[in-house]
């Protein structure tokens, strides 16, 4: 009997750890339908203006972990290059910018509000090379999900 409760309360913990690394991991890239999801980093999704928002907010609210140029510090991993690319893509802005909203800045998350959490993101998007548009991205999570994003450059003569 007492090897009974034992397996059931071991199987317990053990389910309550993979339901605790599962929402504390990055979301799974699931697949998204090209309706769902239109557009697409390379679309020119935000505007040169909301990136110098976003760049002066950075320096303000990012850089000390994230350093110049989102290159990455000491205990924060970089917003920009290869790394970054890789972590994000086949996912949606929407899914960045709520990891943006629910865990920055660190030391006092949502403390942004929701414009200017949408201006810090045109900044990184702008540092990974992605090319401005002329309307700003937006600050609501669902419409920010219908944009894909996208490590490489699409070839649309496919």
């Amino acid at each position: 009997m007492k090897a009974k409760i034992a397996a059931v309360v071991i199987g317990g913990l053990a389910a309550l750890g993979a339901l605790y690394s599962a929402l504390w991991a990055q979301p799974a890239a699931a697949p998204q339908s090209t309706e769902q999801t239109s557009r697409s980093v390379w679309d020119g999704v935000y505007t040169e203006e909301q990136t110098k928002r976003g760049e002066t907010l950075s320096g303000r609210e990012c850089a000390s972990c994230h350093g110049d140029g989102l290159t990455g510090g000491e205990a924060a991993p970089p917003l920009a290059g290869g790394a970054f690319l890789a972590n994000w893509d086949g996912l949606t802005v929407g899914d960045l910018f709520d990891r943006i909203r629910k865990t920055m800045p660190q030391d006092d998350p949502k403390r942004l509000s929701r414009e200017q959490d949408a201006d810090v993101l045109a900044y990184i998007l702008s540092v990974n090379g992605f090319p401005a548009g002329k309307t700003e991205l937006g600050h609501q999570t669902e419409m920010l999900k219908q944009i894909r994003f996208e490590a490489a450059k699409p070839d649309r003569n496919k």
